[in-house]
Formats: C-alpha cells, sequence, structure tokens
C-alpha cells in the first residue's frame, strides 16, 4: 500500500473529486427534495423548532436567552438547550439574503444551502482521510460511500437544520486530528472538535471519552506521544469554556445534563490540570501513570456524581414524570436502541459500519508503524460509534460516516478480485453480493414492499401520518385570522403552528417542558370533561389536530374513550365550534388539519 504524508492538507485534484462528487449528489438530493422544499415539508418537528429558534433570534431575541415563550406560556415558556452554534450558519444566511429576495426566499435558501454546505465539509473531511492514507481510487469511493449512505443523507439534506449533521463534522473533524504530523496541532484539533461538538450536543460525550483513551493508549505505547493526550485535553478544557462563554454567558450556572455546564467544564479542567502535571514528570513507572490517567478520570467522575448523581443515571430525561416518559421517549425511535427499530433501518445503521470495522482492524494488520497504530486506533473508534449506535440509533449516522474511508478501502479490494474472476455468473453473483452490502436495507426493502399495505395502517385501517402529511403548513392564513391564543396541538404538529402564526402551544417534543407535555398526555388520555377543565385552567382557546396523524392515532389506541380518540372519531365535544382551517383542510379532509375554538364556559 502506497502513502504519501507529504502531500499537501488540500490540494487542488483533491479538491476537484470532492467537489465533483459533491455537486452530483446535491443537485440529485435538491432534486428529489424538489416537493417538500416547495411545499415546506420538515423532515422532523425539531427542525421547525430550530426555524422557530432562528427567527426569534432575528427577531431581537436577546443572544444568551434560548427560550421559547410561546410554548407553556402561562408558567413562563420553555428553556431549551440547544446551541447558538447551530442558529449562526441559518441566521446569516438569512440576514444577508433577505434585503436581496425577501424573508421568505432567503429562509428557504438557508434551509437548502446549510444543509449541503454541512454534507460537503463531511465529504471534504472523510475523503481526506483516504487521500492522505490510501489513495485517489478510495478518495472517490469515500465520497461517493458518504452519499449513498441513508443515514447520513437523512441528516445532511436539505431542510435537515438540525444539529446533528454538525455532530458528523466533528466527528470528522477529530479523526482527521489524528492523522496530524504534529502531535500537538492534531491533539488541538481533536480538542477542539470534541468541544464543538459538545457545545452542540452533549450527546458526543461517550465518543469523546473513546477519543481521548485513544490518545492515552499511544501514551502508555511512547512516552513522547504524551503530546497528544495533553495537548487534547488543554484544547478541550479553554475552546469548551469559551464555546460555553459565547453561547452560554454568565447567567446559568446551573449544573445541566442535557448541556454543557460549568460542572463539566470543571470536569475538562480537572483533566487538562493533572495530565499536564503528570506531562512534566520524568520517566516514571507504568503503573504511576496508569493511577495519574485514574485521577484525572476519577476526579472528574467523582465531581458529576457528587454535584449532579442524575446526569450518571439517565441524563436529561432521568427526571421526565412517568406519563411522559411512557408515552412521549418510549416513542422516540430515534433515540431507541437499534432493536427497536424496523428491519430496513436497523440494517442500514448496522452493517456497513460493522463491515468497515472489519476492514480497519484489516488495514491495521496489513500496515506498519504509525499507520499500524493509527488504523488500531481508528478501529477502535468506528467500534465505539457503532456500539453508541446500538443503544440510541440517531447516533448511528456518524458510525456510518466514519465508515466510509475503511469501507472505500474495501470495496477497491472487491472490485480487484470481481475483476480477476473469469466466469461471468460467479461475477454477477458477486456485485449483486456487494451492492448489497453497500446497501444493506434494498433486500429487506424488497421483502416487506410485497406485504400487504394494511400492516402499516392504523386500527381503523387508514394510513398514519406523521407532520408532513398533515396540512398546517397551508393553513396559515387561517390561523392569523384567528384572535392570539394557546392551542392544544400533538407534540408532532407544535412547532409547525409556532412556525406559521403568532400563536402559542401548551407543550412541544422537547424534555425540558416535561411538565407541559404532562398535561397534553393526560388530557389526550383522559376524558372529554377532564379535557375541558384541564384547557380552561390554562386559558387554553383553540384545539388543533389531524385525525390522521400517527400521533393522535396513537393515543385514540391507548385510550378509546379518551379526549382524541373522540376527535380522531369525529366525535368532537359539544364545548368545541370548528373554525376554518383553510388550504384545502375541509372540515371532513381526513389528512386535513381540523381546528376547534374552545367555547366559554
Amino acid at each position: 500500500m502506497l502513502v504519501d504524508r507529504r502531500r499537501s492538507a488540500f490540494p487542488r485534484e483533491f479538491l476537484g473529486r470532492v467537489a465533483a462528487a459533491w455537486a452530483i449528489v446535491s443537485a440529485l438530493l435538491l432534486l428529489i427534495n424538489w416537493s417538500a422544499i416547495s411545499a415546506g415539508r420538515f423532515p422532523d418537528p425539531d427542525d421547525i423548532m430550530r426555524l422557530v429558534q432562528v427567527r426569534d433570534l432575528i427577531g431581537g431575541q436577546g443572544w444568551f436567552d434560548i427560550s421559547q415563550a410561546r410554548v407553556d406560556a402561562p408558567h413562563g415558556g420553555v428553556a431549551m438547550h440547544w446551541s447558538r452554534l447551530v442558529d449562526m450558519p441559518l441566521a446569516l444566511i438569512i440576514l444577508i439574503l433577505t434585503p436581496l429576495v425577501g424573508e421568505s426566499a432567503a429562509e428557504t435558501a438557508a434551509l437548502v444551502a446549510v444543509p449541503l454546505i454541512t454534507l460537503g465539509i463531511a465529504m471534504l473531511l472523510a475523503a481526506r482521510i483516504a487521500w492522505r492514507l490510501m489513495g485517489d481510487e478510495e478518495t472517490t469511493f469515500t465520497s461517493l460511500l458518504v452519499a449513498i449512505s441513508v443515514p447520513v443523507l437523512f441528516q445532511l439534506g436539505p431542510m435537515r437544520i438540525d444539529h446533528h449533521g454538525w455532530q458528523i463534522v466533528c466527528a470528522l473533524a477529530a479523526v482527521n486530528g489524528l492523522m496530524a504530523r504534529s502531535p500537538k496541532v492534531g491533539g488541538w484539533v481533536i480538542g477542539g472538535a470534541l468541544a464543538t461538538w459538545l457545545s452542540i450536543s452533549i450527546e458526543g460525550l461517550p465518543l469523546a471519552a473513546v477519543f481521548f483513551a485513544v490518545l492515552a493508549l499511544r501514551w502508555l505505547r511512547a512516552r513522547d506521544a504524551r503530546i497528544w493526550l495533553v495537548s487534547a485535553i488543554q484544547s478541550l478544557a479553554l475552546i469548551g469554556a469559551g464555546l460555553f462563554l459565547l453561547t452560554r454567558g454568565i447567567a446559568d450556572f446551573a449544573a445541566h445534563c442535557d448541556a454543557i455546564s460549568p460542572l463539566h467544564l470543571a470536569m475538562f479542567a480537572w483533566g487538562a490540570l493533572v495530565l499536564t502535571a503528570l506531562a512534566r514528570i520524568q520517566p516514571m513507572p507504568i503503573g504511576i501513570l496508569i493511577g495519574g490517567f485514574a485521577v484525572a478520570g476519577g476526579g472528574a467522575l467523582a465531581m458529576l456524581f457528587y454535584v449532579a448523581p442524575q446526569c450518571a443515571t439517565g441524563g436529561g430525561f432521568s427526571e421526565l414524570d412517568p406519563v411522559v416518559a411512557r408515552y412521549w421517549h418510549a416513542n422516540v425511535l430515534e433515540g431507541m436502541p437499534i432493536w427497536r427499530q424496523s428491519l430496513t433501518t436497523a440494517l442500514q445503521y448496522a452493517v456497513t459500519p460493522l463491515i468497515a470495522l472489519i476492514a480497519a482492524i484489516n488495514l491495521a494488520s496489513q500496515s506498519r508503524d504509525w499507520l499500524r497504530r493509527f488504523w488500531g486506533d481508528y478501529a477502535i473508534i468506528l467500534g465505539a460509534a457503532l456500539l453508541v449506535s446500538i443503544f440510541v440509533s440517531r447516533a448511528g449516522a456518524v458510525a456510518c460516516v466514519l465508515a466510509a474511508p475503511p469501507l472505500a478501502w474495501q470495496l477497491r479490494q472487491w472490485l480487484r478480485a470481481i475483476r480477476l474472476m473469469d466466469s461471468p455468473v460467479p461475477r454477477v453473483a458477486a456485485m449483486i453480493g456487494v451492492a448489497f452490502a453497500l446497501l444493506p436495507a434494498f433486500p429487506a426493502m424488497l421483502l416487506t414492499s410485497t406485504i400487504s399495505a394494511r400492516a402499516s395502517t392504523g386500527d381503523a385501517g387508514q394510513p398514519l401520518s406523521r407532520a408532513a402529511t398533515c396540512s398546517v403548513y397551508g393553513a396559515g392564513e387561517a390561523l392569523s385570522a384567528l384572535p392570539q391564543g394557546e392551542f392544544y396541538a400533538p407534540l408532532d404538529i407544535a412547532p409547525e403552528l409556532l412556525l406559521v402564526s403568532d400563536h402559542s402551544v401548551l407543550a412541544t417534543g422537547h424534555h425540558r417542558g416535561h411538565e407541559a407535555m404532562k398535561v397534553l398526555l393526560e388530557t389526550a388520555l383522559g376524558s372529554e370533561a377532564d379535557a375541558r377543565a384541564a384547557l380552561q385552567i390554562r386559558g387554553t382557546r383553540y384545539v388543533a389536530l389531524c385525525p390522521s396523524l400517527a400521533e393522535a392515532r396513537m393515543y385514540a389506541r391507548i385510550a378509546p374513550n379518551g379526549f382524541v380518540a373522540d376527535l380522531v372519531s369525529g366525535d368532537a365535544p359539544s364545548w368545541l365550534e370548528p373554525v376554518g382551517a383553510g388550504a384545502g383542510a375541509e372540515a371532513g379532509a381526513e389528512n386535513g388539519l381540523k381546528l376547534w375554538r374552545i367555547k366559554p364556559e
């Protein structure tokens, strides 16, 4: 295997290869998603909520104020845990383009451009690994493999503006740091990438710990390699503190479990202090070195258990009310283990990273010196990413994108072997096998497509839908005509109500608002009399529902005699007065938005 580490970081030929692949993929994504872009259909309610947050920022909300005042407004709104770092590129594009093309077109441009730019950066960083350590053919394959990975494309496609795409970029940046010629520069790149990842989402904490374990292993293998770990932890502590001050300020020093807080910064600072001191000690027995690692890690964990023990037992979801945990959190499938997913989804998340893990191990065994150590470290990180995704499915996109470089090498090996086959039959069979390995869900999709469509319908035989098929977006004019007030609406469409109107909502699917979520769920499952009492106490003025929405039919299935079940069946209580839903959502439209005004008592 030829490796030329003297290649510049981003040569023109390399940039041209990646740019061509990115342009083709972007054009295809725009073509495939054009109807969704035109109709304003978002992949996930979190993307809608992100745009609401950006609009609030542009509209004058404080930089450090990331609360949503129109969610559970009677109780002061809901504090969000999202990072302003993700808001910045969206807000910047909207502010620049609005004077030129208008606010609506500027928002659409941001919704398309930011995910595609993120995709381009991800393709660039993934392909750079192959460019530096393998060859031209593997570089092209890596770019294409990123582009055909369904979990990756979902997180980086148009309209997908939530933070998951930036997590992918941070993971790839950290891996690129492992290739640096200078241990100090590499350590600072790794620490900075991980600090940015954690500032965006604390979900990156398990993989951040694995990166530091890998750097500790480098130190154990060679004392001169201590610079990697020391530089990375110093970078994590300093850049992490800087990003906290930049995005959070000094108003909130509480020990949060769902976002980086001063507690986490103190843990990073402790690790930096101990490891920096340890690096200054001249040659020491390996037992003392391991003891120093234990002091650094154990001290940080001791802080966590002492100050916020709940963060060690369930994170941000540890304090959810049992009702919310059972009827909401347990049904957020992207946060559930891989065995809770459909067969096609599970295959997409597991197969290619597993093949790539085997390939990385083979690369390590066939390499020498620093390259052998690099691929060994890469295999550890990739294996950890795969393990995390088994327990939290939405983390699978990181594992899939990390799989691309070793999978590109494996693909080239397969294609070489196929070219040497004499008989066309084995050659065709091998090509089909390679295609199924790269697109593991395809056979399962063929199988499930033959199953009766009734298997995917609700109890009444009606197709289930998410917010994407609910006509909230088209009802903006009708909603704006109503006097301002609070809406009782399912969690999946509540963010869109905020987006298209100035009304408020009882709750959205965000765990910091779990108290309001409990009220929403208990009202949905309770009797219409209890629902009336609960909504009148709050001063709620309206009810909104799409009868075909999966969430609404779930409530109806759980409580057939409940309030939402009555609305789904068309038997609205007398204290609700229908109002126009607009945009093709007439009173009898099965998939349309239905609106009611709550009559005064």
